[in-house]
């Protein structure tokens, strides 16, 4: 009877030892397992911190943070940008612009082999310009593209990975939601790493740092797809062929009808991105500005020419009204209460103010406009879905990564990536191909939530630019959208794919742009300057 008591309580010493493994691999298992995101990582938490004092190596002040913890994340300025983007990108999605876009484009590529596969990822670069939301553009551009794509001779497996890759694009060129989430937590394991070597004045990265390190991994993606699109044209001609003249219409009505289109999407990728990269505003600043920019391209394109208060007048007005205060404090100094402010100043402040009372009534009525359209209730309930879903998250993997540290898990992540072969250069490897295979069965939220601070204040002790850092982690994260079986972007694009398209062509077709993410990714970690310089040069 000792002798077996005394085995029971080897064991619990041996378990309570691999508690925090245990506990990384029971929450993979209930996420496979279907069970839902938030709920999982904030019940396996729990479990485990209650086994952990069950057996003496959980001590409960670990939980104490958890309070502010959560009112962080409220008040988390940086993380209000969420909701705005997201709104912004559900009222581009709701207001039909991406029909357009893909229609001019179709129109405007469709005389080259492979056109409409140019066209789609052309598109799906300007919408994660706009949008940021993959959701929303792979189904929009396969209830759109996919169609034509198939009635003019494309090839299934080619049609349907070009649209899948092209809606994953909003992952990695910003604004994008997984940007500013990885940005706040690399910000975060930035400050423990240096703080953990002694650094009491630790420096920063801001998520507008991540968005600039991004934009041109970005650009080169999009330059990846093109080139293997125009390959596949090339050599396989028939599973891409080009549009019959006839059906294409003259080139003077094509380029007319592309610059009907194209310039409301670009002034607002500019106004938003151009914003932040030029230092003028913080991301959640220029996510409103993109908010009420969506609102006025939707309130614009659904008008009717009708009457002063319920045509296109007020929004014309605001947006002129928006375009003045820009100039103006561009070139003024805008500031009240100076004492030695110069006429001319004191002129621009009064006309500064009379545009700004201007704003507000082009903004009304786009709301109106969207109400009228019965729009307006989708898009506030889309948003607030997709938000609580991430904020929930957020949440549950504040209480998870608590308890786990509680458990010891901070110091088996370091000495497993301190004990790795290859010192630094086999650190990255090993966590890039963790990510990498996790991305198979969980959520680009949830690996950046749970695993990214963990792995994330050991790789910067290293030494490693956390700007080149994020953007490989976010290159990396934007393969769980086409790796099966849960790729999200293939799951979007199956459920509104014609029957005739099978799961396995869907797969078939996006394989190939996995490993041109992959090749993205190698291209990068030999080439950091990709990611680092462009910050550098705004910022530095």
């Amino acid at each position: 009877m000792d002798f077996a008591i005394g085995d029971i309580a080897v064991c619990g010493c041996w378990f309570a030892g691999w508690l925090d493994i245990a506990m990384v691999v029971f929450l993979c298992a209930l996420l496979m397992a279907g069970y839902p995101v938030a709920f999982s990582l904030a019940g396996t938490a729990l479990l485990f911190a209650i086994l952990g004092m069950v057996f003496g190596v959980f001590d409960i002040s670990f939980l104490r943070p958890f309070p502010q913890r959560v009112f962080g994340a409220v008040v988390n300025t940086t993380l209000i940008a969420v909701p705005m983007f997201i709104f912004m990108g559900v009222i581009l999605e709701k207001s039909k612009i991406a029909e357009e876009l893909l229609e001019a484009m179709a129109k405007l590529f469709g005389s080259l082999r492979g056109g409409l596969g140019l066209s789609v990822t052309v598109v799906g670069a300007l919408l994660a310009a706009s949008t940021g939301i993959v959701g929303a553009t792979v189904v929009t551009m396969g209830l759109l593209s996919l169609p034509t794509m198939l009635r003019r001779g494309y090839d299934q497996a080619f049609s349907a990975g070009s649209i899948a890759a092209a809606g994953t694009l909003g992952q990695i060129i910003p604004p994008s939601i997984v940007l500013i989430l990885l940005g706040d937590v690399i910000s975060n394991a930035y400050q423990k790493a240096q703080l953990e070597q002694g650094v009491f004045a630790p420096e920063t990265i801001s998520v507008g740092d991540l968005f600039a390190g991004a934009l041109l991994p970005g650009l080169m993606l999009v330059g990846m797809y093109l080139l293997w699109q125009v390959f596949v044209a090339v050599t396989q001609p028939q599973k891409a062929p080009a549009i019959p003249a006839i059906e294409r219409g003259d080139v003077r009505t094509v380029w007319l009808d592309a610059l009907k289109v194209l310039p409301p999407p670009l002034l607002l990728i500019i106004a938003v991105l151009g914003s932040i990269l030029a230092g003028a505003a913080t991301p959640t600043e220029a996510a409103s500005v993109g908010v009420i920019g969506a609102m006025l391209i939707a309130g614009a394109r659904m008008a009717p020419k009708g009457s002063l208060l319920s045509g296109r007048l007020p929004i014309y007005v605001t947006a002129f009204a928006i375009a003045g205060l820009v100039v103006l404090s561009g070139m003024l100094d805008l500031r009240i209460g100076r004492e030695n402010a110069q006429p001319l100043e004191s002129a621009g402040v009064i006309a500064a103010m009379f545009l700004f009372a201007l704003t507000p009534w082009g903004v009304v009525a786009s709301l109106v406009q969207l109400r009228r359209q019965k729009t307006l209730a989708p898009i506030l309930d889309q948003t607030a879905r997709v938000t609580t879903m991430v904020f929930t998250i957020l949440i549950g993997a504040a209480l998870f990564s608590l308890i786990f540290r509680g458990l010891g898990g901070d110091e088996t992540v370091h000495a497993a990536l301190a004990a790795t072969p290859g010192g630094v250069t086999g650190a990255v490897i090993t966590v890039m191909l963790v990510m990498f295979i996790l991305g198979f069965f969980l959520d680009f939220i949830e690996i950046t939530l749970v695993v990214v601070p963990l792995v994330g204040p050991p790789l910067l002790m290293m030494g490693l630019d956390p700007i080149w850092l994020g953007v490989m982690m976010a290159i990396n994260l934007q393969t769980s959208f086409l790796t099966p079986p849960f790729g999200f972007a293939l799951f979007y694009l199956r459920g509104v794919a014609p029957p005739e398209v099978k799961t396995a062509e869907i797969y078939r077709g996006a394989i190939p742009y996995i490993f041109i993410q992959l090749l993205a990714l190698g291209v990068l970690a030999l080439y950091p300057n990709i990611a680092t310089w462009l910050p550098g040069v705004l910022y530095q």
